[in-house]
């Protein structure tokens, strides 16, 4: 059975940035999940995300961890991330649970 959006999210919910200590889904870094069919009934991930900051010096163990993490799920052969800078991240983004954590509500 091929893996879906909430797959990837529920996966991608144990990728944390290390310095704000709630994941990158409750974040809003992630932007888009794209599936495409590879052979033998496998699928290739792709995930649009971005970061808080464009010069955040973690950006590349952040984009290491949701490879990592995707190409765990079963029946995806290769995961792609791209980072993007449009739309630019903004505090809006956190989900009420990311508030919460923070501290902001």
């Amino acid at each position: 059975m091929p893996i879906v959006q909430d797959d990837v999210l529920n996966a991608l919910r144990q990728c944390y940035d290390p310095e704000i200590p709630v994941n990158i889904v409750d974040l809003g870094l992630i932007y888009d999940v794209r599936f495409d069919e590879a052979p033998e009934g496998q699928q290739d991930v792709t995930v649009d995300m971005t970061l808080t900051a464009q010069g955040c010096p973690e950006h590349v163990n952040i984009s290491a961890q949701v490879k990592s993490r995707v190409e765990q799920l079963p029946g995806v052969r290769n995961a792609n991330v791209n980072v993007v800078w449009e739309p630019p991240w903004t505090p809006e983004r956190l989900t009420p649970e990311a508030r919460k954590q923070l501290g902001i509500e």
